[in-house]
């Protein structure tokens, strides 16, 4: 007798189906597992084996395998724990194998008989809701899984006697609450940072259509504030991207207590990161920083500091809106759709253009600092903008800045609109300007004639290339949604410009 329970295995954010496969047969007492699974799926014998001991049931004096077909498909993770040792319970008839067929299954044994939390329990659920099959869980695992459907059908036990019971009549297991976290009410505030209202005014036009951002001034001059600012006045994850950004945080393992939150990724990794750390990889291909970040943002703090093959690592998801990692046996895509914040100095010293400051390498100093940025990664950056040292008259002053509150109102009016202009136009891929396609923006953003005129003359002098020359149309566009503007004009235009003008030149001292 061969006893099935069905479990998926994880290829970026999709969960692939899994037939686990449980015969009992005459021979020597043994148990394999076969169907190219990786160390903690052979490790799972020994787990399943201690628990089943744990609860009550001894294993039988034959030959038992495991199949977990397809038998070509690379199975990694704990997570088969749970289907394997049910599948063996069946085959033992402690339970009734035809009540596991409705069912996808998966989490991870401990020694005592209980079932311990595993990550892409999200991913799972949506996958056996679409197949029609209801899902078995861990109990901390229940909260998110819950998100899959209002009616669909979840088993979330604590342990293996648990859901022993339960297909026995003896105990009916409740369905688990579907899990928020709270909004959070303590994010830094934008009233904090006195002065630098130039840079205030980018970071909102930042928030308003997405675009991505690159602030350079002197060491304590209030970069990193205002980044980690920015998640105050982004508005609230829609439900459909509150979905894309969980499943991903649940491959990775990253949902506290099952539990999902509205609030935008916020991702500032540490300048020594890895290519893979950043974009994904590694042995298992787990999602990297840039896919963590998905629907929020990247923060790169000391930006040349980072390796030049992790910087330019990020060219692709910038300009795509995936991440797209190719192994010899497989391909692994998991989105990406990020805006990037990035500061750095002016140079090493820190202090180059200051006043009453000369360094001792003159030019070569922020010429060779600058450099470590390649120009095809400069020119995806829409926003570039000085950031001077704050002065002791700002500090002094009393009176406390705009509050984000009211920020966040204005951005959330400006992606209103734009998000009604693309329904309206059928292109429900983007929901920002930063990342509609150029044939639509062209069309949204047609200035005046004066505006043309502007835009003309100044590609010409500064050199846009066909990508700076669309950017440049989406900040105007994004410039003229902020003040509800049909359409986008000359002063628009120049804005626009003035923080593309800033870029291109450090592109030519690159």
């Amino acid at each position: 007798m061969v006893a099935r329970v069905r479990t998926v295995a994880f290829q970026g954010i999709e969960a692939v189906p899994v037939d686990v496969q449980v015969m009992i047969a005459p021979g020597k007492v043994n148990m394999h597992i076969v169907g190219l699974g990786d160390k903690a799926v052979a490790e799972s014998r020994e787990r399943v084996q201690a628990a089943l001991h744990a609860s009550g049931l001894s294993m039988p004096s034959k030959k038992v395998t495991v199949n977990l077909a397809p038998a070509d498909l690379p199975k990694e993770g704990s997570h088969y724990d749970l289907p394997i040792a049910l599948g063996l319970m069946a085959a033992l008839g402690a339970i009734p194998g035809d009540m596991l067929s409705g069912y996808v299954v998966l989490g991870e044994l401990s020694l005592d008989g209980t079932i311990a939390a595993v990550a892409g329990a999200l991913p799972a659920a949506i996958g056996a809701n679409a197949e029609g099959k209801g899902l078995i869980c861990p109990f901390a695992c229940g909260p998110e899984a819950a998100w899959a459907g209002k009616d669909f059908d979840i088993l979330a036990p604590r342990s293996l006697i648990a859901i022993a019971n339960h297909f026995r009549g003896t105990q009916v297991l409740s369905r688990p609450e579907a899990g928020i976290h709270a909004s959070a009410r303590d994010l830094p505030d934008l009233a904090d940072i006195k002065g630098q209202e130039t840079a205030k005014r980018a970071l909102e036009v930042a928030a308003a259509g997405g675009h991505n951002l690159l602030m350079v001034g002197p060491p304590g001059s209030g970069k990193s504030m205002l980044a980690q600012r920015l998640p105050s006045i982004l508005p609230p994850l829609a439900p459909r991207e509150l979905l894309e950004v969980s499943m991903i945080a649940s491959v990775a393992g990253e949902l506290g207590e099952g539990k999902l939150t509205d609030r935008r990724p916020f991702r500032a990794p540490h300048h020594s990161a890895s290519m893979a750390a950043m974009v994904g990889g590694g042995l298992r291909v787990r999602p990297g920083e840039a896919s963590l970040a998905h629907h929020g943002v990247l923060f790169l703090d000391e930006f040349p500091e980072f390796s030049p093959q992790a910087l330019d690592a990020l060219r692709q998801p910038l300009e795509t809106g995936d991440c797209m990692i190719a192994r010899a046996n497989h391909r692994v895509t998991y989105p990406a759709r990020i805006q990037l914040v990035a500061a750095m100095n002016p140079c090493r010293c820190g202090m180059a253009g200051e006043p009453g400051y000369r360094c001792l390498r003159g030019d070569r100093c922020r010429t060779d600092y600058q450099a470590r940025i390649s120009g095809p990664l400069l020119d995806r950056i829409d926003l570039r903008i000085e950031v001077p040292a704050v002065s002791a008259s700002d500090l002094i002053r009393p009176d406390r800045a705009e509050k984000s509150a009211a920020v966040a109102l204005r951005v959330a009016r400006a992606r209103t609109i734009q998000r009604e202009r693309f329904e309206r136009l059928g292109a429900t891929s983007a929901t920002t300007n930063a990342h509609c396609s150029p044939s639509v923006i062209e069309e949204i953003a047609m200035p005046d004639a004066s505006g043309l005129s502007l835009l003309r003359d100044a590609s010409e002098k500064l050199g846009f290339s066909a990508r700076a020359y669309h950017r440049v149309l989406k900040v105007a566009r994004t410039l003229a949604d902020l003040e509800a503007s049909e359409t986008v004009g000359r002063i628009h235009l120049a804005e626009a410009i003035s923080y593309r003008m800033s870029s291109e030149r450090m592109a030519q001292a690159a």
